[in-house]
């Protein structure tokens, strides 16, 4: 390995690209560590309210404990891009735009940027809103106060919104400056830099509690046997997301025999390969998005009506109950919605990023067919079987992955910050940007005829 490492940064080329893709991730981590001009320290942020800064953390390359130029991170042109992959497949002018090649892709990129502009702006003020005039009540410098003393003036509002925007399209321009000059995908390189740079205080965390007894049954520390466990229980599943994130099935397909001049071409047998999981982390994103908003909903009756007698006071007590049911993320009712939720979300994203009519109908235009199955519908008819089979196994890894943290946290009592690289969105990430990563460094070592990194 260490050969291959100095054959990588031998190449002029790649080890340019290397160290400008470096550099550039730097940039974007020391920006997280520079504040708006409004705040005095971080937000001190407790209970549920963490738990959920904390998910969102993990697929969005942000942290939104601490208000920084980077507050937002790439949230909200992950959002954008979403709306416009869903649009492709109900709206027909950007459908039309998807097909129109390179020229279509631009334009809808350009279609991207401006909406993440819209969205930022909206993000970063009801954010501040709720951080420094809400219920947060951030420790803002007094020289920023406007007339009234609990909140902050129009005018450093509006300057703190266009900071934190600005921010969040600096980050955008930084992924594409890897994309373009560095290697690997910029914006999936940011979002897993954001993932392991919450490494170092996960494993402060888990050394805080550990000790060198043993575990008991009601001991609030972890001792070696728990730590033994931990560390099998990480390896099983970093292999297990290997697997599947690689796992393929694989069509067999035979391209038709045509004749030009003397010479004939085609003939051949191929593979067409269909991803185990096609869906990527895009079902778990789906299914904790949605189960936050009962949570939400249900604490906020319980507020209202708190402090009332009678009918108000036993709907109160209600929704307190299903709001501590969908925010602890334990109870066995939130699990099970959890996982009929990426269950669903798989079947729906698959559905939207596959489609066997197109690719029944592309293998039909390339002269390509699959033995036994007529081009065409019957062609298609297949696909759909196959795809709809092995997106039940995609879908049930998923939920496998989704709900390992959540057991880790439960009966180990670890920390969510150190269980959340025990599975969820942020392993499943790390692994697949960490695979492309190795594919575009080996595709540059195989144009000069050395073995690939994963080669023995």
């Amino acid at each position: 390995m260490l050969e291959k490492l100095r054959i990588v940064f031998s190449i002029p080329e790649l080890r340019q690209k290397i160290l400008l893709t470096l550099f550039l991730l730097a940039v974007y981590r020391i920006g997280y560590h520079v504040r708006l001009p409004v705040l005095d320290s971080d937000l001190a942020v407790t209970g549920e309210l963490k738990n959920f800064m904390d998910k969102v953390a993990v697929f969005s390359a942000t942290d939104l404990r601490s208000l920084t130029i980077f507050g937002l991170g790439l949230a909200p042109y992950i959002s954008a891009s979403i709306i416009f992959q869903l649009l492709g497949t109900v709206w027909k002018p950007i459908e039309d735009l998807r097909k129109e090649g390179a020229s279509g892709r631009k334009k809808i990129n350009e279609y991207t940027r401006y909406l993440t502009v819209i969205i930022c702006v909206l993000q970063s003020w009801v954010y501040l809103s709720f951080t420094v005039n809400g219920p947060l009540d951030a420790p803002v410098s007094s020289q920023f106060f406007g007339n009234n003393s609990s909140s902050l003036s129009l005018g450093w509002q509006v300057t703190s919104v266009a900071i934190m925007t600005a921010g969040s399209m600096f980050l955008m321009w930084l992924g594409e400056q890897i994309d373009e000059y560095g290697i690997g995908n910029g914006i999936s390189l940011l979002i897993m830099a954001g993932i392991l740079a919450q490494m170092p205080k996960a494993l402060w965390d888990l050394r805080q509690n550990v000790s060198t007894s043993l575990s008991g049954s009601g001991g609030t520390t972890i001792g070696p046997d728990v730590l033994v466990v931990l560390a099998g229980l990480f390896i099983a599943v970093v292999f297990g997301v290997v697997f599947i994130t690689m796992a393929q099935r694989r069509i067999q397909m035979q391209s038709a025999k045509h004749v030009r001049g003397r010479r004939v071409f085609g003939g051949t047998k191929q593979f067409l390969p269909l991803k185990i999981n096609q869906s990527g982390v895009m079902p778990i994103i789906f299914a904790s998005s949605f189960l936050m908003i009962p949570g939400m909903i249900f604490g906020l009756l319980a507020s209202s009506f708190a402090g009332s007698a009678g009918f108000g006071g036993y709907v109160s007590s209600i929704c307190q109950q299903l709001s501590a049911m969908f925010n602890s993320g334990s109870s066995f009712t939130y699990n099970v919605l959890y996982i009929l939720l990426i269950f669903f979300f798989c079947f729906f994203w698959t559905s939207i990023m596959f489609n066997p009519k197109e690719m029944a109908q592309n293998l039909q235009d390339s002269g390509a067919f699959i033995p036994g199955y007529r081009p065409g519908k019957r062609t298609a008819d297949y696909l759909e079987k196959v795809m709809v089979r092995i997106t039940y196994v995609g879908a049930a890894f998923l939920a496998i992955i989704a709900i390992v943290p959540t057991i880790i946290t439960s009966q180990f009592g670890v920390s969510f910050t150190v269980a959340a690289f025990y599975g969820g969105t942020g392993l499943l990430i790390a692994v697949s940007v960490a695979f492309d990563l190795i594919q575009k460094i080996d595709s540059h070592l195989l144009m000069r005829n050395y073995k690939g990194l994963l080669e023995s």
